[in-house]
């Protein structure tokens, strides 16, 4: 028995698709600085963390004798790989101060007294 349809047309299902992905965008600001650096630097860990877990849950799918191949091996290797980047990402990210409209307003304030 074939499924109903969810959309009346191609244009509202790739609507629909663009509505879904805005959603889950985070904003970037245009002009470059630390809060565009931070919020490009948060996708950047974002999409390496969910690698990361891709990767685990491949791994963890795979038999021993898979584990023991020279496949599993060199995955094992890749995966730690794209671990320490995770890593490095979110210390660069945690790094990078927090910018608000606020503290910079504040701050160009206290600096012009």
């Amino acid at each position: 028995m074939p499924t109903a349809k969810k959309y009346e047309s191609a244009a509202q299902r790739q609507a629909a698709y663009r509505l879904r992905c805005k959603e889950l965008e985070v904003p970037v600001p245009a002009a470059p600085g630390q809060k565009s650096w931070k919020a490009m630097l948060g996708r950047a860990l974002s999409l390496v963390e969910q690698t990361s877990e891709q990767m685990q849950g491949y791994y963890d799918a795979r038999s021993e004798a898979w584990h023991d191949s020279n496949r599993g091996e060199a995955f094992i290797e890749t995966m730690e790989s794209v671990a320490d980047a995770a890593e490095a990402l979110r210390e660069i990210h945690e790094s990078l101060p927090t910018v608000t409209r606020y503290a910079s307003s504040l701050r160009c304030v206290l600096e012009w007294r």
